[in-house]
């Protein structure tokens, strides 16, 4: 496997609860920002997932454990990587951190999809350029 997709951001007030400590909920959207940026690094949007191939990427299940809080003002990154491939889906590892301290760790099962809910297969440019991640 690779080191995967780093990601950078650092924490703002709208990410924390009245007491400065980042919301359980706000490592979900830096984890989707993360993604987003790795689907990019392959060469691959969602606009045009959806425009080109007619299929989104959806969030079948996530297995997170918050290790750590993260404050308001941190810096912060979260590493993305390829798990698996399958026809219909990719596997992925996100690990949220303050410099080598682990705040958060997820797991996530992302399935293809069409607009109308129904199942798809992943289109082929999208599992080669995950599956390169893999080597």
């Amino acid at each position: 496997m690779t080191e995967g997709h780093l990601f950078p951001l650092r924490v703002y007030y709208e990410d924390t609860d009245a007491g400065g400590v980042v919301y359980y909920a706000s490592y979900l959207r830096f984890a989707e920002r993360a993604r987003t940026e790795w689907l990019r690094s392959l060469g691959v949007d969602h606009a045009t997932l959806r425009a080109r191939d007619g299929v989104m990427l959806a969030v079948r299940s996530c297995a997170a454990e918050f290790v750590r809080p993260g404050r308001l003002d941190d810096r912060l990154e979260v590493r993305t990587r390829l798990l698996g491939v399958s026809g219909a889906s990719l596997r992925v590892s996100q690990v949220v951190r303050r410099g080598r301290d682990v705040l958060a760790e997820l797991k996530l099962r992302l399935v293809c999809v069409r607009p109308d809910g129904r199942p798809a297969r992943l289109p082929a440019r999208l599992r080669l350029a995950a599956g390169s991640m893999d080597r």
